[in-house]
């Protein structure tokens, strides 16, 4: 019998899993969907089929997609648990066999056992093939049709080691640039750096190690130059094997930037230091002569995780805000010079992927406008870089939204033509809606929702691609 979930802030209100998998075939519409929109889109996230075992994180739940089908004006509904060996083991054990980041809080029945991982961060669609992601593993396939789990996909073994959950796909070339951290061992300062090509053939793989052990969350590419953000959020086996977190912020290592041209090698990275700062997730990036400028989600401190001390992040400094990074690339340049473009504390920064790594205009963003909250993203918010002009729309009280997903009204359509697809949480009612915004304008609010008759928990990242497969 399964036991109560513990009492636990990323376990509580909206983070809490639904334990459940559904098909809905036609979702209600209030308003009307736009009839060019025809895509399939998908959100990950975790969803804990079990209380969990030992500390638990809100990054370490079974993963969990949800996909919309939208076509002729309608919307079908359908999620599923990504059956990774976590899952099936511990679905045949009936409880927790795992622990979170720390590998002390293993039950002794898995001791020794490699996972899959969990597969819950991020979910892309590249080469015919539709993967779900998160960064201490390899990529897992998935039917992209029936959400059926196919297993672990290696680039027809020729990849080993983890991926990110942040690949940056080229708009010109299609090719997939990725990275991954911690690949000489646990909490190690190895990295390694991959590009497939637009069919998935896995063309480039180098390794080099980092200045310092790092949570890499994410990365930054332009059409010229490959950014590894290398902050002092540190990974250190010593304080795991004491029991004190695995990982932790200390500011007094700070923060290097190591910047590699596209057409070189790992050999070819060339370091830059700054304050210490964290970022979870990059908007874009573009050089320009002996300029990369980058836009990021930029905290002062990393939220979600303590001092080595153990003590808490402070929340003042535990929001991010838009960043621009400016890195000068002249032969004795070494720093980072950082302007802050937004007031407003935000998160999970997409854009127009057709302008991926090269110059744009339209940036969009989930927004808290200082209301107290367990996400506290309750406003979206596009960014007009050529106006350097920030519109939002609000929700009501109680209600909370997550990433802003672009797709283009039309293949050839031009930057910003297009729609923002999201999840809203509608707190009074305890359920969600898949929400679609004209990206031109979003202040006026969405042109349609898709009703939920459930809630869809908390998660992280989503995507898409034409129901005709491409």
């Amino acid at each position: 019998m399964t036991q109560p979930y513990p009492v636990h802030p990323q376990l509580q209100g909206n983070f809490a899993p639904i334990r459940m998998e559904a098909d809905i075939d036609d979702l209600v519409i209030e308003g009307e969907l736009p009839r060019s929109l025809e895509v399939a889109y998908y959100r990950n996230g975790p969803d804990p089929q079990f209380p969990p075992r030992g500390e638990h994180h809100w990054f370490t739940g079974d993963g969990m997609l949800h996909q919309f089908v939208i076509a002729e004006g309608k919307v079908r509904y359908r999620n599923r648990w990504l059956r990774t060996i976590k899952w099936h083991k511990e679905r045949d054990a009936g409880r927790s066999l795992f622990g979170a980041f720390n590998p002390m809080d293993a039950d002794p029945s898995v001791a020794g056992i490699e996972t899959d991982g969990v597969a819950n961060t991020n979910v892309i669609w590249h080469g015919g093939r539709l993967l779900a992601l998160e960064e201490g593993h390899a990529p897992f396939e998935v039917d992209s049709k029936t959400l059926e789990s196919i297993g672990p996909w290696r680039f027809d073994d020729t990849f080993e080691g983890p991926m990110t959950a942040h690949p940056k796909i080229d708009p010109v070339t299609g090719e997939m640039m990725f990275f991954g951290y911690m690949v000489d061992g646990l909490l190690g300062k190895g990295l390694s750096y991959q590009v497939v090509n637009a069919d998935g053939v896995l063309t480039r793989s180098e390794r080099f190690e980092a200045p310092i052990s790092s949570m890499v969350h994410d990365f930054i590419v332009t059409s010229e130059h490959v950014i590894f953000p290398i902050l002092p959020l540190t990974g250190s086996v010593q304080r795991a094997m004491r029991g004190e977190p695995a990982f932790a912020w200390e500011p007094e290592k700070g923060s290097h930037i190591g910047v590699m041209p596209r057409d070189g090698s790992v050999k070819d990275i060339r370091w830059y230091e700054t304050d210490p700062c964290y970022v979870f997730h990059s908007m874009n990036a573009m050089t320009s002569g002996n300029t990369i400028r980058a836009h990021v989600m930029q905290f002062e401190e990393a939220p979600l995780f303590p001092h080595a001390d153990g003590s808490a992040a402070d929340p003042k400094k535990a929001n991010a805000r838009l960043c621009e990074w400016e890195i000068d690339l002249a032969d004795n340049a070494r720093g980072v010079k950082r302007t802050y473009l937004d007031d407003i504390t935000g998160e999970f920064p997409r854009l127009d992927e057709r302008r991926a790594g090269l110059e744009y205009r339209h940036g969009y963003y989930a927004a808290s406008t200082g209301r107290e909250g367990s996400m506290g993203f309750n406003a979206l918010v596009h960014h007009d870089f050529a106006k350097d002009v920030a519109t939002r729309y609000e929700l009501d009280a109680g209600d909370y939204l997550g990433e802003p997903v672009f797709v283009p009204e039309a293949e050839g359509a031009e930057e910003g033509a297009g729609f923002l697809l999201t999840l809203i949480y509608r707190g009074a009612e305890n359920r969600s809606d898949l929400a679609v915004f004209d990206a031109r304008d979003v202040a006026l609010g969405p042109v349609a929702v898709g009703q939920l008759p459930h809630r869809v928990p908390y998660g992280f990242h989503g995507n898409w691609h034409y129901l005709n497969g491409s």
